[in-house]
């Protein structure tokens, strides 16, 4: 079930969305592979602290962040990853690493590779390791409102 917090939202919006249940997968490209879904069409989110602020960087699932690349589009210092430990409870309806592209709802700002962007519905995790969400991407993009960028 998705986190009650994503659930309410999307229902608040009236965005149409399906909800997708999976065998236990902990890697975007796992849950891409066992639904047969081409990798990139799963989004993945990855946190990262830009010059020390927490944000969301969310990407194909066959895709990796290019810091440099990353760093050069935003015109930032310093882009890090951030450690399971350092996020976990910002995502307290969520299993650990399961967290959906909704900065928004917790607070971050999201960036979103622009790859994502060319296909018409976007798949992620619906805050487990075995649901996930499938959503038209224009509804995505109105909601969230990320800053797209060249992240991969």
């Amino acid at each position: 079930m998705p986190s009650r917090k994503v659930k309410e939202f999307l229902d608040s919006q009236a965005v149409q969305y399906l909800k997708i249940a999976h065998s236990p997968a902990y890697t975007a490209r796992e849950v891409a592979q066992s639904l047969h879904i081409k990798g990139h069409k799963v989004a993945k989110t990855v946190i990262v602290f830009i010059e020390g602020k927490m944000a969301m960087a969310v990407m194909p699932a066959n895709r990796s962040i290019d810091f440099d690349h990353f760093r050069k589009e935003i015109g930032a210092k310093e882009i890090k990853l951030a450690s399971e430990g350092q996020f976990k409870d910002m995502f307290p309806d969520c299993e650990v690493g399961a967290m959906p592209p909704f900065g928004n709802l917790y607070g971050m700002e999201v960036y979103v590779d622009q790859h994502l962007t060319e296909d018409e519905e976007i798949f992620f995790n619906a805050c487990t390791h075995s649901e996930l969400i499938r959503m038209s991407y224009q509804d995505f993009e109105r909601l969230v409102k990320p800053k797209v960028v060249m992240i991969a």
